[in-house]
Order: C-alpha cells, then structure tokens, then sequence
C-alpha cells in the first residue's frame, strides 16, 4: 500500500505545481485518483500525510517558494552502475516535488547500495523512498549509515 501512496504523492504533487493549482481544486485531484482506481483510504492517507509534512507552509505545497534550494545530488559512479536511470529519475522527481530531503534522498540512495543486488530498479526505489517516507518521523531525515550532519554539499 505505501508504493501507492508515494505514487498519489507524486501525482498530488505534479498537479498542484503544475497547475498553479489552489486549495479549491484537491477535490477535483481526489476525485481523479479515484477514477484511477486508488481507495479513498490510500487518498486521504496521502493528503493527511502531506498536510502534515508542510503544516503551516502551504507556500511550499502550492509551489509559491523557489522549487528548488540546496545542493544536486550526482550519482557516483558505482551508484550508476547498481541504480538505473530510471530508478534515479524517479528519486530525482521525488526531490525536485520537495516530497523528500537531500537526508531522506541519501537514505533512499544508502539503502539502494546496501540492498545487495545487481540493479535497483524504478519498483526498488518506490518500496524503498515509501519505507523512508513513512518511517517514524525521528527516523525520517536521517541517512542509513550517515548522520545529517556528514552529507557533502
């Protein structure tokens, strides 16, 4: 179920900046998620979720704040021979929709390498970015293996 919920994320995400879109027009995003087969249980969870990340900085959901503040992360080179491009896109989608921290991205990015396979696939990264999303909030911006305070900008 949290692979879903990212995926309403993203798309609540997607909408809303790139529409401009107000606080009117969730219904209408709710109710399309609907139609895409999503359960009205996952919809809610996935606004309360959001609303509670961005309490109090409806800027920031509405995309009234700059996109983007903060350092790029590049994958080194080993990361790019274990995470596919398409895994990696879907990471930085997840960034650039400020729906994870750079912590939360190195965590999701830790884990990737940690996870002892060939390939990490688009499906890998979503299981992975929900298990850190939805952690306990302690938990959230801190990396795998590294502190908040070692990330290199």
């Amino acid at each position: 179920m949290n692979d879903r919920v990212v995926e309403i994320l993203v798309y609540i995400m997607t909408e809303i900046r790139g529409q401009k879109s107000d606080p009117d027009k969730l219904e209408l995003i709710s109710r399309d998620l609907l139609q895409r087969g999503y359960s009205q249980h996952e919809i809610s969870f996935a606004f309360s979720w959001l609303f509670e990340r961005y309490r109090g900085e409806s800027e920031e959901v509405f995309g009234i704040s700059p996109a983007s503040r903060g350092s790029f992360r590049v994958l080194h080179e080993l990361e790019k021979a274990v995470i596919t491009p398409e895994a990696y896109g879907y990471l930085l989608q997840l960034k650039q929709l400020r729906l994870v921290s750079d912590a939360e991205l190195e965590n999701i990015i830790e884990r990737a390498m940690m996870a002892g396979v060939v390939h990490v696939s688009e499906v890998d990264i979503k299981a992975l970015a929900a298990a850190v999303l939805f952690s306990p909030e302690g938990m959230r911006d801190k990396a795998f293996v590294l502190d908040a305070s070692s990330l290199i900008h």
